[in-house]
């Protein structure tokens, strides 16, 4: 049995210039709703011709990702559980940022347990990335090949789950857009 993570191409949207916490909440806002760029490349090594259906979460980026790789004719099965983890950004009203320090600034908080109010936790966060886990080893057993186009830190947390119920990772390519990891487990 195979099971592919593949992270969503790049959203269409600048990330240039500073941010003030204001504008940086809101970008998370757009980001989440943007679409991708054109993608000119597909990742190699993908299952293309075999699959028939392939996994992703209900935002638009991941919908995108997986019509372009795959094709108008895959059968997109769209679920929540596979959704990014929520990022917030703190209030610090007078401080401008590029986006990326206020969008590792808001994660590394959140890995420590000090930035969650309101949104998931870090520890629902992985309890979500268990589930994740055991469905794609349950479509696994049926599709035999499975494919989940979702989201860079999910798709981290749920890899590790997937090790610990056997999977074996045969290939990683980071942690870049559309990066690709590949994990097998012999049938049962």
């Amino acid at each position: 049995m195979h099971i592919y993570l593949v992270r969503h191409y790049k959203p269409e949207i600048s990330q240039k210039g500073l941010y003030n916490a204001a504008r940086a909440t809101q970008f998370i806002s757009e980001y989440d709703a943007a679409g991708i760029e054109a993608i000119i490349n597909k990742p190699e090594g993908l299952p293309f011709t075999e699959v028939k259906r392939v996994h992703c979460s209900l935002l638009l980026r991941a919908k995108q990702t997986a019509l372009a790789i795959f094709g108008p004719e895959v059968e997109l099965v769209e679920d929540k559980i596979f959704n990014e983890c929520e990022r917030k950004i703190l209030s610090l009203p007078l401080l401008r940022f590029p986006i990326k320090v206020w969008l590792a600034g808001a994660r590394a908080l959140w890995l420590l347990g000090l930035n969650s109010q309101g949104i998931e936790t870090y520890k629902e966060a992985r309890v979500r990335a268990r589930q994740c886990a055991e469905t794609l080893t349950k479509y696994a057993q049926q599709e035999r090949k499975t494919v989940l186009v979702a989201h860079g830190v999910l798709n981290i947390f749920i890899r590790r789950y997937l090790r610990e119920l056997g999977w074996q990772v045969v290939r990683k390519d980071g942690r870049g857009y559309l990066s690709v990891t590949e994990l097998i487990k012999a049938e049962v």
